[in-house]
């Protein structure tokens, strides 16, 4: 038997060759048996990001990844392995809200869906973040935990535990001080990993491109949705990536408390933005066809919005926070357990006219100033403060009136919040045309 040797495959990344996968899945093997040091990840992550994977290396490190914990087993559930369906996106300002509504929507749909996500990093946000502003969610729970919620709930949106790809913890923690986050390989090992990990038949993730968003073009997000479909088609999961413009804010909240209270009035009926109701029926619509409950999106769509009007994905909200130990009563209750920040004022219009840019981007770091954020991954969040009522491109505002509302802990914090906010929205005197939000679609079918 061969002596493994670490350096041996960083050698051989780091002179461009293509790596077997029976050398990939030995060193991914090695960090969980301590056989691989940090230094060595971060070669091995930094010779990754320079020289790239082919879609074979990139699947066998999928693969690799998610072997190196427990795979969620759904044999003995009862259930049709065709719902078993999870959403994910590659990230932008406002977009984690968009999985605390689609997931209980598709759920009262008869999808199961085992929603692994993560936390916000810079100008964006993170699922979990959400998850945990609510007391009471158990954000990292056992497999058994999380298996039953799903079960109980019809969905489960979790963090990363050490049982399920705890590789791909070790391996984002290396890359997320080496600079090669941006890595489409790594990236894509990353989600997929994850996902297989879940035990899904099948996966819809949107991959966003814009200011609010990590790819700042269509062609970065089309690179991207090719890389994942080319490796879930390797490794045998049904996949759909719509490309999403996300060019400014998804919805009209940033907070994580905020953006909950604006996924209840969301499923309760009560306010629903446009472009982002469009994302979450969009994406909705694309499980249902996957999973065989419908056979066309116009069907799917027909099923949804019944859902959404007899309450029955407001109840499954409800069912999956408290199958995750949170207050079985929140959505009634939202007031009651998030109180209201100290100080909260609008921010107004300089001039009248039509919104012409919202640069999402720029938001979304005055959101981490005032605490909504974080500027590294060990900071904690202020789940109390952010913005809502963003003003869209396209809508007319007159001078004075409000371009959003700031909730902020002081008044001083209010004051620079509200003039990096304004300086980040153009308003001209010509109006826009409105910008689709799905703007392209790759498929492992295709």
């Amino acid at each position: 038997m061969s002596v493994f040797l670490p350096a041996q495959v960083i050698r051989a990344k780091r002179s461009g060759e293509a790596l077997s996968g029976a050398e990939i899945r030995r060193f991914v093997e090695g960090i969980g048996a301590g056989e691989v040091s940090e230094p060595q990840i971060a070669a091995f992550t930094m010779a990754c990001f320079l020289n790239g994977m082919a879609p074979e290396e990139t699947a066998a490190l999928t693969l690799a990844m998610r072997d190196s914990g427990e795979v969620v087993d759904w044999a003995d559930s009862g259930i049709d392995p065709r719902t078993i369906i999870e959403k994910h996106s590659s990230g932008g300002t406002g977009d984690e809200k968009v999985s605390l509504i689609l997931a209980p929507l598709v759920a009262a749909c008869g999808i199961h869906m085992p929603m692994i996500s993560a936390r916000g990093l810079g100008h964006t946000g993170g699922e979990v973040d959400l998850m945990e502003a609510m007391p009471g969610v158990a954000i990292a729970p056992s497999t058994d935990v999380f298996r039953q919620a799903v079960l109980d709930a019809g969905a489960a949106i979790i963090g990363p535990t050490p049982k399920l790809a705890p590789a791909d913890a070790a391996i984002y923690y290396v890359r997320d001080v080496t600079a090669t986050v941006e890595s489409i390989p790594l990236i894509t090992a990353s989600i997929l990993s994850k996902k297989l990990a879940s035990g899904v038949s099948g996966l819809v993730m949107s991959v966003n491109y814009g200011s609010g968003a990590f790819m700042p073009t269509y062609s970065d997000a089309e690179e991207l949705a090719k890389s994942l479909i080319s490796v879930a088609r390797i490794a045998g999961l049904p996949m759909i990536a719509p490309i999403v413009e996300m060019d400014e804010v998804m919805g009209d909240a940033i907070g994580s408390r905020l953006q909950l209270k604006e996924t209840i009035d969301f499923l309760a009926g009560r306010s629903q933005e446009p472009r982002m109701r469009k994302l979450v029926m969009d994406l909705s619509a694309e499980i249902l066809v996957m999973a065989g409950i419908a056979v066309s999106i116009g069907e799917a769509e027909v099923l949804l919005e019944a859902r959404l009007a007899d309450g029955s994905a407001l109840k499954h909200f409800g069912r999956m926070v408290a199958a995750l130990g949170g207050p079985g009563d929140l959505a009634e209750n939202v007031d009651a357990y998030f109180p209201p920040a100290p100080f909260i004022a609008s921010v107004p219009s300089p001039l009248s006219g039509f919104v012409h840019k919202v640069d999402a981007y720029r938001v979304g770091l005055v959101m981490v100033g005032l605490g909504a954020g974080r500027k590294i991954a060990s900071d904690a969040l202020d789940h109390d403060v952010g913005l809502t009522g963003i003003v869209h491109v396209g809508e007319r505002v007159a001078e004075g009136e409000p371009l959003c509302i700031l909730h902020c802990r002081s008044e001083v914090a209010f004051a620079a919040a509200s003039e990096a906010i304004t300086a980040a929205i153009l308003i001209g005197p010509d109006q826009p045309k409105r910008r689709p939000v799905v703007t392209g679609r790759l498929s492992t079918s295709d």
